[in-house]
């Protein structure tokens, strides 16, 4: 997980059936649902090259 690998990532982990106002936050619909600074969606379980490119992305996006 590249939270423990860098300090500069965090993650948070939710149980969206007990959390159901954030499942409807963040329109999830299939789990695994991963949100990176809010700009970036990815749903469903992706290889690790897709994901660090995702994190790549959004760190060079303007609003990060």
């Amino acid at each position: 997980m590249m939270a423990v690998e860098s300090d500069k990532v965090t993650a948070d982990v939710i149980e969206v059936s007990e959390f159901p106002h954030v499942a409807q936050r963040y329109r999830v619909y299939v789990v695994p649902k991963t949100v990176i600074n809010e700009t970036i969606e990815l749903e469903g379980v992706r290889p690790e090259p897709a994901m660090v490119g995702a994190v790549e992305a959004a760190a060079r996006s303007p609003n990060a």
